[in-house]
């Protein structure tokens, strides 16, 4: 049987781990991601959770110095659409062989070209950039916008319909007159695409794509389900050895971000925040320590275990589990295709995810308030930085619980590897020693 399912999560995987516009999508979003954070710790520094902190400042920064403190965060977070267009356009044309640049280049230019020019505050209509498209709310339009052009791109380029410069004129040169006809070919088609939309109800692409796609998907994303559905797919990847965050993470970053960003424009604001679950919630309120909240494991193994090769393991693997790594124990222990430590290894998780969304829902621990935190941040002080110190005590709470889930577990592969450890010192005990013959006895 476990065969059977490793073949399938095996090919399963493979085919994921291959798909270009999966790889495309998951290392586009990289580009926004050290911004994001960047911008969160200003917010951060604006609106750190504790009493009184603002007060405390504009006694000597005036009272606006948290106006100055959200510039950067403005240029990080309502420009983020921008970011992943030309970063998951860039990575795409990579992957299908093009020139990197100029994909990534006239991905941006067709997603303006769908863009409705249109400012109003309700009054008011004036021509400009709307930043409400720019932000969170352009990002799947972006995506669709950014695979379609490179593709269009792409072809063109393989027909052979390009402007070829003799010998002797500079690369730069060469490579500009030969992305000049792709180019061409892609807006023009994109120009249609806009031309045609506008004598729709719709007006333009942005408001029938985010009304089609965006939404639906985001409330779907938004349920405890789907979040469910995803964290026990991602656990047993891992579970064959397969990077289960990385394969998952694709397809549900470009719905949970979106979630954040909803969440961090009411916490600028002071509103209630919307979103229970969002991209913080996927990574600090699920597993703690890596994958299968494995810092609970840890100290269970710290705890209760008496063999070496657990406690050695431990002791090595304490340190980098503390910020969110855990490979030393998912492949040293093993925790891959090791049956007697699945069931904790998908419980704690799923566990963790129904504690927390509870805890949330019912009023009892703050919503994640948007702000981007590392993934290696230390559970409880990422807790706080996002929820104050209710969200530090459920994290801390969390992972006593999953320590106790665990236990049982640990205590029967301790007792295994201890058998298996005696057994290896008898058998060496039988082991014949160059050192224990004598030509006296002979």
């Amino acid at each position: 049987m476990l065969n059977k399912l490793e073949a399938i999560f095996m090919l399963l995987a493979e085919k994921i781990g291959k798909n270009k516009y999966l790889i495309s999508i998951r290392d586009g979003f990289l580009l926004t991601t050290p911004l994001l954070i960047i911008g969160s710790f200003f917010l951060l520094i604006a609106n750190f959770p504790i009493n009184n902190w603002t007060e405390f400042w504009a006694r000597f920064f005036g009272e606006n110095w948290t106006a100055y403190m959200a510039k950067p965060t403005n240029a990080t977070f309502d420009i983020m659409a921008i970011l992943a267009v030309v970063g998951i356009a860039y990575s795409f044309a990579r992957e299908l062989k093009v020139d990197k640049l100029s994909g990534a280049a006239v991905a941006l230019v067709s997603w303006f070209i769908l863009m409705p020019y249109k400012v109003s505050d309700g009054s008011i209509t004036l021509a400009g950039i709307p930043l409400n498209w720019i932000g969170s709310k352009g990002i799947f339009i972006g995506i669709i916008t950014a695979f379609v052009s490179v593709h269009i791109y792409a072809w063109v380029i393989k027909k052979g319909w390009v402007i070829k410069m003799p010998n002797g004129v500079p690369p730069a040169v060469t490579q500009s007159f030969a992305a000049l006809v792709p180019s061409t070919v892609v807006i023009g088609i994109f120009f249609l695409v806009n031309s045609l939309l506008a004598l729709t109800p719709y007006n333009n692409a942005f408001e029938l794509v985010f009304r089609f796609l965006q939404e639906p998907l985001l409330i779907l994303g938004n349920t405890l389900g789907a979040v469910l559905v995803a964290m026990g797919f991602q656990h047993l990847f891992w579970f064959f050895g397969i990077n289960g965050g990385s394969i998952v993470g694709s397809i549900m970053q470009p719905i949970l971000t979106p979630l954040s960003m909803e969440n961090l424009e009411a916490f600028k604001l002071g509103g209630v925040l919307p979103n229970v679950i969002n991209q913080q919630f996927y990574d600090l309120f699920t597993t703690f320590g890596g994958a299968g909240s494995t810092i609970s494991m840890l100290i269970a193994m710290v705890i209760i275990c008496k063999s070496k090769r657990i406690k050695n393991l431990s002791k090595i693997s304490f340190i980098p589990a503390i910020f969110g790594i855990n490979e030393p124990i998912i492949f040293g222990l093993p925790i891959v295709l090791n049956p007697m430590i699945l069931i904790p290894f998908l419980v704690t998780p799923l566990m963790n995810i129904l504690v927390s969304y509870f805890a949330m829902i019912s009023g009892l621990v703050p919503f994640t308030s948007g702000i981007s935190i590392p993934w290696t941040t230390p559970v409880i002080i990422s807790g706080f930085l996002t929820t104050g110190w209710k969200g530090a005590l459920l994290q801390l709470i969390l992972v006593i619980i999953g320590v106790f889930i665990y236990m049982p577990f640990v205590k029967m592969m301790d007792k295994q590897y201890q058998r298996d450890e005696l057994k290896a010192n008898d058998n060496s005990d039988d082991d014949i020693s160059l050192d224990d013959l004598s030509f006296d006895d002979l």
